[in-house]
């Protein structure tokens, strides 16, 4: 692949297309933010990733030129973006496409199939973007890193510290089990047609092992106890996981961990609410 990418718009009109609302397209046209996702997803050549919504495979290509002897699967779901890709990357034997719902696709089938781990990339959509960074997490034992595109605002809470306006449920929840590293910074003019908002590049690195960073017992139950504490930011830590669990057993969890129920749930470190799920009973079903 000597030739000069395409660009989105060349792509645009050559097929007679145009970015459609409804899946939320906006190709990325910016060389910079180009070569620091390709930087930061390949680690060998013959690396094997999987790209979610490649749209015109503008980024595919790029990520194709870099792992010669590996393979590249793209998830697309817009049929007309599929012919694209096959249109203009068909030809290579190490790009395979699939005309899929990234939601619905299996990520362990692929590390199952490699018999090793993988890379996932792509410009999530917005709207799905957390359900898909969640998908990749729970098929973290096949991923050893993700690097993605995601709304500045949702990157700004997931890389958000304990005390700060922004941490919440969301940030616990992905750091739990992976590192976050901010990667680049994308501006609305970096695409076409230009979004509304800013965008960030964040890099997930799996923990040793697929392990989350602290033992957790029952991650589902982990999850209520995270999400109780940010239910209701204005409220107390004992009141607001006692919207959820009965009084008693906050009133003993806290005791047990010697945690300060004064204390505002966005105060706590993944430490402390790993601590706080083990000494509450979890929900009978």
């Amino acid at each position: 692949m000597t030739e000069p990418f395409p660009d989105a718009r060349q792509l645009l009109d050559k097929h007679g297309l145009r970015a459609k609302k409804s899946f939320g397209q906006n190709f990325l046209i910016s060389e910079r933010a180009f070569r620091a996702i390709v930087d930061a997803t390949v680690r060998a050549e013959d690396d094997w990733i999987v790209e979610i919504g490649p749209g015109l495979g503008t980024l595919t290509a790029r990520l194709a030129q870099r792992i010669p002897d590996g393979k590249l699967i793209a998830l697309e779901r817009d049929p007309d973006m599929v012919r694209v890709l096959k249109a203009e990357l068909g030809h290579h034997d190490i790009v395979e496409i699939h005309e899929v719902d990234a939601l619905k696709f299996d990520l362990r089938m692929v590390g199952k199939w490699r018999g090793d781990t993988f890379a996932v990339c792509g410009n999530l959509p917005y709207h799905i973007a957390a359900p898909l960074i969640f998908r990749i997490i729970e098929a973290r034992e096949y991923i050893h890193r993700a690097v993605v595109m995601i709304q500045k605002e949702m990157a700004d809470r997931i890389l958000a510290q304990p005390g700060t306006k922004e941490y919440g449920a969301l940030g616990v929840m992905v750091r739990t089990y992976v590192d976050v590293a901010s990667v680049a910074k994308v501006g609305p003019g970096s695409f076409v047609p230009p979004p509304k908002i800013d965008s960030t590049v964040v890099r997930m690195t799996t923990l040793p092992g697929a392990a989350p960073r602290v033992p957790i017992a029952d991650e589902k139950h982990y999850s209520t106890v995270v999400h109780a504490a940010f239910g209701q930011r204005r409220k107390t830590l004992r009141n607001a996981i006692r919207a959820v669990f009965p009084d008693e057993h906050v009133d003993d969890a806290l005791t047990k961990t010697g945690l300060d129920g004064g204390r505002r749930g966005e105060t706590l470190d993944i430490a402390e609410f790993a601590a706080l799920a083990a000494a509450l009973p979890r929900a009978s079903s």
